[in-house]
């Protein structure tokens, strides 16, 4: 996924007196679970382990360390990108996604849901950078999908016909719902089976 702009690079100077890798992953833990306006400095500084200052030390401030958390949450061996670039056909990058996305809103460490979908739906006017932040992600992902699917259409994978735009959108809108279901209690065996359902909506080349 493209990263997002304006993550802060620590200043250069003292060593920091606490493990940073490891205090970002609390803080993207704590968004991931309340969202980014209804987390507070005061929860960040509690489970992250360190003091107000340290924070704006080595993040910058709160919207400096939640843009860090997104890029620490999109980032990993397998990303949403490298499912839709490795994919043999467009169907497959959508099956991927959405199995992916079923797992990873799913863990037995992490909360559930996704920390994009549950930050956005949060965010008021007053973070309009992060919404923006968080969309630009969300509109490439569908992006890169959009292009599979077009270029599928172009060898008679799909129909010539079939519209690329709303297929992209109908994978993205269930990964959001699935996130929404996540959140509400659902189990991974459940979002798999909403996954597969989806995918019966998939148009074929005949």
């Amino acid at each position: 996924m493209e990263q997002p702009e304006g993550i802060a690079n620590r200043k250069v100077g003292r060593p920091l007196g606490f493990d940073r890798d490891a205090a970002l992953r609390e803080a993207m833990l704590l968004f991931w679970r309340h969202g980014y306006e209804a987390t507070s400095v005061s929860e960040l500084t509690r489970v992250m382990g360190i003091t107000p200052p340290s924070l704006y030390t080595a993040f910058g401030d709160k919207k400096q360390l939640f843009l860090e958390s997104v890029q620490l949450y999109t980032s990993g061996d397998v990303t949403s990108e490298l499912i839709i670039d490795r994919a043999s056909t467009a169907r497959d990058a959508a099956l991927g996604l959405l199995q992916a996305s079923a797992i990873g809103f799913t863990g037995e460490s992490t909360p559930a849901g996704c920390l994009l979908a549950s930050s956005a739906i949060s965010c008021s006017a007053a973070a309009a950078d992060v919404q923006r932040a968080l969309r630009d992600i969300r509109l490439n992902i569908e992006k890169r999908l959009r292009g599979k699917i077009v270029a599928d259409r172009s060898i008679r994978k799909l129909k010539p016909k079939i519209d690329a735009e709303a297929l992209a959108g109908h994978v993205m809108a269930v990964i959001q719902g699935m996130s929404t279901l996540a959140r509400d209690g659902a189990t991974r065996a459940k979002l798999l089976s909403v996954a597969s359902a989806a995918m019966l909506a998939w148009p074929t080349a005949s």
